[in-house]
C-alpha cells in the first residue's frame, strides 16, 4: 500500500518540543503554528492573565501580551514527557519587569492535548500564582 498523497504526524511530544522551541526563541507566529485554532488555555484564577482563553487570538491578546507587556521572557529549560494523561511540559526561566528590573524565577508546569500536529488544550500550573500575580503588580505599578 502507498503512502504517497498522505501527511505523516508529528508525535504530541514533538509537537509540545516544537511549540517550546518556539516560545524560547520569542518565535510568536512559530508559537501560533504549533496551536490549534480553537486552542483552550487554562491559566491559574490568580494571574492577572488567569482564567479559560479560547483560540490563538485570545491566548497571544490575553495570556502572551500581557504576560511580555510586563516582562521579559527567558526561557533557560524545558522538558517534556508524554503519559496517558497528554504530554506534560515543564518550563523553567526568568521574568524581568520591564518597569524595575526585578526577576522572577519562573516554573510552570503544563499538561497538554495534541490532536494531529497542534496543541489543542493547555492546562497550566505554577508553584505559587500568588507569588507570581503579585510579581505582575509590581511590575505593573513600576515597584518592588
Amino acid at each position: 500500500m502507498s503512502n504517497h498523497g498522505e501527511t505523516a504526524t508529528q508525535h504530541p511530544a514533538d509537537v509540545v518540543r516544537g511549540l517550546y522551541d518556539a516560545l524560547a526563541k520569542g518565535d510568536v507566529p512559530g508559537v501560533l503554528a504549533r496551536l490549534d485554532a480553537d486552542v483552550t488555555v487554562d491559566e491559574p484564577a490568580p494571574l492577572p492573565y488567569g482564567g479559560v482563553h479560547r483560540g490563538r487570538e485570545a491566548f497571544v491578546g490575553s495570556v502572551l501580551g500581557p504576560m511580555t507587556g510586563w516582562a521579559d521572557v527567558a526561557v533557560t529549560g524545558t522538558e517534556v514527557f508524554e503519559g496517558p494523561a497528554g504530554v506534560v511540559g515543564k518550563v523553567s526561566g526568568t521574568l524581568t519587569a520591564h518597569s524595575t528590573g526585578e526577576r522572577f524565577p519562573l516554573i510552570m508546569v503544563e499538561i497538554h492535548q495534541v490532536g494531529g500536529d497542534t496543541v489543542r488544550e493547555i492546562d497550566v500550573f505554577v508553584k505559587d500564582p500568588h507569588e507570581l500575580a503579585a510579581f505582575f503588580a509590581r511590575a505593573e505599578a513600576g515597584t518592588r
